[in-house]
């Protein structure tokens, strides 16, 4: 059914389920993973919401959410490990969080794409947006979206 299924995770608990569900899918199609997970990008003017910092404080920030994302990750594909499932690994920094994934499931040949919802209704989803929303309508791969 699915050959290659990108997981992507925030790193929350809800996140946490929907990496669970796409490792026993995987397992069960004895499809590969690519674990994804987008960091963003340090604000870098007073202007975008930073503050005057050196471009190594910068970077320095930067590397430290990237190392993160990839203790996470590194967690992802030794659970997917333990279920005879292939895991590879994706860190990506951007601010685009629903466009980089769209772009990373082309980019990796995958078939699905398996994200978590948090599922904010009314002015707090106005107001905050939705990255799952966004990839639903502009994907062009099947999501499976759990809450």
């Amino acid at each position: 059914m699915y050959k290659r299924i990108l997981i992507a995770t925030d790193g929350s608990p809800l996140s946490d389920q929907a990496v669970e569900s796409g490792l026993s899918l995987a397992s069960l199609c004895k499809a590969s993973v690519v674990a994804a997970k987008i960091v963003p990008l340090y604000a870098r003017s007073f202007m975008e919401g930073g503050d005057f910092m050196s471009i190594d404080d910068v970077k320095r920030i930067e590397d430290q959410w990237v190392h993160s994302a990839q203790q996470q990750l590194n967690g992802v594909q030794a659970l997917g490990e333990a279920r005879g499932v292939t895991v590879t690994t994706s860190v990506l920094k951007s601010d685009l969080i629903a466009e980089s994934l769209i772009d990373m499931a082309k980019e990796h040949d995958c078939d699905l794409i398996v994200m978590a919802s948090h599922g904010r209704k009314g002015i707090k989803r106005l107001l905050l947006g939705s990255e799952t929303q966004h990839v639903l309508t502009h994907s062009h791969i099947p999501v499976l979206v759990l809450r």
